[in-house]
């Protein structure tokens, strides 16, 4: 049974100097609700403009995440028995009410994904405070599974009668004649934890100003030709709660900290902008690593070098990849394409091609979120399965898809722990996490050395690539020559064109080093949180388009 999906809006109020954010109630007090057999094929597609919460320029954008603000009390008769709660855990008791009304109609399988999330952002527009925003928002969704049927419907109302109406509206739109039995439930711990050591909730809004403060006047410092700085700064902190029919019960409070500067810098009519935006799933120990002033300047860095630049030339040119940034290639070329529910599509240039060599015998690609402190690492996915390495290259061959329970059952695969969603009101698909392409044994020095003729990219923009074709174009927002084996003048205007699986045939050197890059992943009207990275690397032949 299939039925129109039903959006919440998102309505702002404003308080004091920042906004916040919450989910309207709908007329009659109850939950919203969907249910689906099948979703549209993605086709991403880049370019928004470059505030957006993103990896680069017109990159993996989605807006900066918006805290929520406390959604309004359920008032309606008969709710004062089950009081909101204050946190996203849900008692036994509950979980049983709540999965037993799940099931009434014959359900196979049924989950409740419930959370709290708390966040802030602050931007910094040349030397002012112009937004800063904080809030919280709660909420739970109840998904009811039938062979390839799905229900979903959620509530801003963590109370047990509201979440067992959820559950009846779910279960409303599934017909079966057995009856599913719930497992005892069991306590589940991530066999990865990822926890935040310096609590980025503790420092109070005069803390956030100092550190976008810092990064705005290095990037000042660094040259004249400066015109503008605007700093972003985003934190957020969830609690997930997930139990299932299984008997899964799991608990994960995951944190992420990110700082973004977008500089501009002028001279004699050209105007070109720099960019750097680290972010982990960590606390405040991320300006250790990376500090506010060094964030600054290398944006800074960046808009200075690219004003003497010369347009970049045309043509088939080898072309050299820096470490991290680079991943974007990797992430949209050949990453969406093996996310399992495009593969059942057959929207996707991998579909059947697993145990074939597409890539180079140098090259081993992976979708891993166990890494510690990584931008798109967790310790369960959204569905309740363990986060895991997963190994989609192979020394050039093609071995694996990345799937959620749905897909993995449908095309007979093994759950990746791949299922993600963007909050409680979405129902979890298929996405990537930390998606990489794995260091090799050559030197990234000579591996510059050995190209005559051809551009050296430090970093990838925006661009489209289509999943079922492979085919993509990518804009580069950041590029040298290589005449010589030397890195010569930055060149702009440039971009790369060609399709996945050709390019990573023609990956023909790979790099001691490794970079990342972070971003958020739209697809389907969600986006997530993932990483990017590679080492340096020489594609050997590939289009690129310029004016010079």
């Amino acid at each position: 049974m299939a039925c129109r999906r039903r959006r919440a809006r998102r309505c702002p109020s404003w308080t004091g100097t920042g906004s916040t954010w919450s989910w309207p109630p709908r007329k009659d007090g109850g939950p919203y609700a969907s249910a689906s057999t099948s979703r549209s094929p993605a086709r991403t597609r880049f370019g928004p403009p470059w505030w957006r919460w993103c990896d680069g320029p017109g990159s993996l954008a989605t807006p900066p995440p918006r805290a929520e603000a406390t959604p309004p009390r359920d008032r309606r008769p008969g709710r004062a028995a089950h009081q909101e709660r204050s946190s996203s855990v849900l008692d036994d008791s509950d979980v049983q009410a709540v999965l037993s009304a799940a099931l009434a109609t014959g359900g196979e399988f049924a989950e409740i994904y419930a959370e709290e999330r708390r966040g802030r952002s602050l931007r910094l527009d040349d030397g002012r405070v112009e937004e800063l925003v904080s809030g919280r928002d709660v909420g739970a969704g109840v998904r009811v599974l039938r062979g390839r049927q799905t229900a979903y419907a959620y509530t801003n109302v963590l109370s047990r009668s509201a979440l067992v109406e959820a559950a009846g509206v779910a279960a409303a739109a599934i017909r079966g004649s057995d009856r599913t039995q719930i497992a005892d439930l069991v306590t589940r711990v991530a066999p990865v934890a990822h926890p935040a050591r310096i609590d980025p909730m503790a420092a109070d809004g005069p803390k956030l100003v100092e550190l976008v403060t810092a990064a705005e006047e290095a990037a000042r410092e660094v040259d004249g030709s400066v015109r503008q700085v605007t700093i972003l700064y985003a934190d957020s902190a969830r609690e997930v709660f997930l139990t299932n029919s299984e008997g899964h019960r799991s608990i994960e409070r995951p944190v992420r900290t990110r700082l973004v500067a977008q500089v501009v810098a002028a001279r004699e009519g050209i105007i070109q902008t720099g960019f750097e935006g680290p972010g982990a799933a960590v606390g405040h120990e991320l300006f250790e690593q990376h500090p506010p002033a060094q964030i600054g300047r290398r944006a800074a860095r960046q808009a200075v070098a690219m004003l003497d630049s010369v347009p970049a030339p045309a043509g088939e040119l080898t072309v050299v990849l820096g470490p991290g940034g680079g991943g974007v290639l990797f992430h949209e070329a050949c990453g969406h394409g093996m996310e399992a529910d495009i593969v059942a599509k057959q929207a996707s240039v991998y579909r059947g091609r697993r145990g074939e060599r597409l890539g180079t015998p140098i090259l081993t690609g992976v979708d891993d979120g166990t890494v510690p402190g990584a931008w798109g690492s967790f310790g369960f996915d959204d569905e309740g399965t363990e986060s895991q390495r997963t190994v989609l290259f192979d020394k050039g061959v093609c071995t694996d898809y990345m799937s959620d329970r749905i897909r993995a059952q449908e095309l007979g695969l093994a759950r990746t722990g791949n299922g993600r969603r963007q909050g409680y009101a979405h129902v979890p698909i298929p996405r990537m996490s930390n998606s990489f392409i794995l260091p090799g044994q050559d030197d990234p020095e000579e591996i510059i050395r050995s190209v005559k003729r051809g551009i050296y990219c430090r970093q990838l923009g925006g661009g489209q690539v289509d999943p079922a074709s492979g085919d993509f174009v990518f804009g580069i927002t950041e590029a040298y020559l290589i005449e010589g084996g030397e890195i010569g003048k930055a060149i702009r205007g440039a971009n790369l064109v060609g399709d996945g699986p050709t390019a990573i045939s023609r990956i023909d050197a790979l790099g001691t080093d490794f970079d990342t890059r972070q971003g958020i992943c739209g697809k389907d009207g969600q986006g997530v949180p993932v990483g990017l990275g590679n080492p340096t690397l020489r594609i050997s032949s590939i289009t690129v388009g310029g004016t010079g």
